[in-house]
């Protein structure tokens, strides 16, 4: 009864993930800022504070450390994007201008599930399997009376969609064997199955800049499909203090075929590498400070970080040295703070910095992946419903962020591009254990 309970839910889950017509995440550039409702209380942090069966999505070292439990939970995440464009095209030939005004991409509101099981083999070793969104982008600008970017790449061209955006989820599964080599030290390692699914819509004026303009753009979503593997440590170094410490390969992806004549390298679009380091002290036997940092390396993956100019004027979109959306790496930083009350309540307070990934000579592109967060605050608390059931909850704001720089396409003019987003999640989770 047991299994059948567990599979079917977990065959739930994976159909709402790949079934969810659309998808955009807390945002570290494209990355969800946390994996689980505890870890996002805390802003994300946790790779020496394991809690639940969503551990192994941020070290697969933690999974030996919670127990047999079953963790289910959906978060709302609802973000707000818009661009402002300042000044009049030149209409000098050979430029691109954009009209002048401020147009904000639809499509508000996005539900995201995510699954963890862990199964104690024994008292030292532990397998599991946790399912969740390692990150998206969603852009949606419909043509607007300003003329904005969705008419001007979109109903300005013969034939095509009247807006212009993209739509990117990222679904990753990962099965974990976890295993002590001390009283409290462990290790483990995560075979990553991923799965993208993208879609871009209203980009056929970039079609004489690119290698194969039938695989641009309006070719509906397309799925791509790849692996690597994710490596965790956590040990406590003197009594009341943990270190963490994992790793995630750079997942290779299959190419995205319909958009060869838009992703760098044929449609490439690999997932880039990161590695997270923190601490986990126990500052009272009923509080505890977790701190980490994380680096993401977008830079390695030639179809997120080429820039527009020159690759543009040197290079087809598809080609090896496309232009691509610019980004830099990122590091992020992570605090959370949580403590236990009567009553079988945890609370949990958090904040992220991380500076964003989209330099100012880069905006033009990144309107359509406007991945500008750099903060994130977040509260949560979880509530024990008896010794084998728990509730949790998380909430998060990203306060607005933005970028600005020139339009690099049409420098006569002195145009200048500001994007802007801010960021709001609920969360939601029930475990059990047994």
């Amino acid at each position: 009864m047991r299994v059948r309970k567990t599979s079917s839910v977990l065959a739930l889950t994976v159909s709402a993930i790949v079934l969810a017509p659309s998808a955009a995440f807390a945002t570290n550039g494209y990355f969800a800022h946390g994996y689980s409702t505890k870890s996002n209380g805390l802003a994300g942090a946790g790779v020496a504070l394991p809690q639940d069966a969503m551990a192994a999505a941020t070290n697969p070292a933690g999974m030996v450390q919670v127990g047999t439990r079953i963790d289910l939970g959906a978060a709302l995440f609802s973000p707000r994007r818009e661009y402002t464009v300042e000044g009049a095209p030149s209409g000098l030939p050979g430029t691109v201008g954009l009209f002048p005004g401020t147009e904000e991409s639809s499509s508000d509101y996005f539900l995201m599930p995510h699954f963890g099981w862990n199964k104690m083999l024994d008292d030292r070793s532990a397998i599991g399997i946790s399912i969740y969104g390692n990150g998206g982008m969603n852009t949606n600008y419909s043509s607007s009376a300003n003329g904005g970017f969705g008419t001007f790449f979109g109903g300005a061209v013969p034939g095509a969609e009247a807006g212009a955006g993209v739509d990117l989820m990222q679904l990753f599964i990962a099965p974990t064997y976890s295993r002590k080599f001390g009283e409290n030290a462990s290790w483990g390692i995560s075979p990553i199955l991923a799965i993208q699914r993208f879609e871009a819509t209203g980009l056929a004026a970039f079609a004489p800049f690119s290698s194969a303009p039938d695989k641009l753009t309006d070719n509906g979503h397309e799925n791509s499909y790849g692996g690597g593997i994710k490596l965790g440590v956590q040990g406590e170094v003197t009594p009341g203090l943990t270190l963490g410490a994992s790793y995630q390969s750079r997942i290779y992806m299959t190419e995205f075929d319909d958009y060869k004549g838009l992703f760098a390298e044929d449609g490439d679009f690999d997932i880039p590498a990161t590695a997270t380091v923190g601490l986990a002290w126990n500052i009272t036997p009923n509080s505890t400070l977790v701190f980490d940092v994380q680096h993401i390396w977008y830079s390695d993956i030639d179809s997120i970080a080429n820039s527009l100019l020159p690759n543009l004027q040197t290079a087809q979109l598809g080609d090896d040295n496309g232009a691509g959306f610019g980004w830099d790496d990122m590091t992020i930083y992570k605090i959370g703070y949580q403590w236990q009350t009567s009553g079988g309540w945890t609370w949990r307070v958090g904040f992220s910095y991380g500076e964003q990934p989209i330099p100012e000579s880069q905006v033009l592109f990144n309107i359509l992946a406007p991945g500008v967060m750099e903060k994130h605050f977040t509260f949560g608390f979880t509530k024990e419903m008896g010794k084998d059931n728990e509730l949790s909850f998380a909430a998060m704001y990203a306060p607005k962020e933005s970028v600005k720089g020139p339009n690099p396409l049409d420098p006569p003019s002195g145009q200048q591009i500001e994007l802007e987003m801010e960021q709001y999640q609920i969360e939601f989770s029930w475990a059990w254990k047994f």
